[in-house]
């Protein structure tokens, strides 16, 4: 007997992620779902936003403190936090407090369901 089964039916998570990552190229998309892509291209399309993400997803464990964070971008904590704090709204990092630090990771699959939005040779 197989240790693992695949569901027969999606589940709503399974949807959601499917819907989520269809590009953008193959059908029209509605008001709902420019707004949210919008916005997370939005967040991305900062400098300083890009370079954070890349610090957090060269970092060891792709994690890093925002204490490690300030001195590479060149900005206060306050504008880091900031930053930071976009990323997260926008769904590409996460964060988890350690003491008085906050650490960010990368959202696992955030930057490649964007990729998946944007890939025109997906759609023909």
């Amino acid at each position: 007997m197989p240790t693992s089964v695949l569901p027969l039916v999606q589940t709503d998570a399974q949807a959601a992620t499917a819907a989520c990552c269809t590009p953008i190229t193959r059908e029209p998309i509605d008001a709902d779902r420019a707004n949210d892509l919008a916005k997370r291209l939005r967040a991305l399309a900062d400098p300083t936003r890009l370079r954070l993400v890349s610090i957090v997803a060269a970092a060891e464990g792709e994690e890093a403190c925002v204490c490690d964070l300030i001195e590479p971008v060149g900005l206060s904590q306050s504008t880091v936090s900031h930053h930071l704090k976009i990323l997260m709204d926008a769904g590409f990092l996460t964060r988890s407090k350690r003491g008085t630090w906050a650490y960010y990771k990368l959202v696992p699959g955030a930057l490649g369901q964007l990729s998946q939005l944007l890939d025109v040779t997906a759609s023909r």
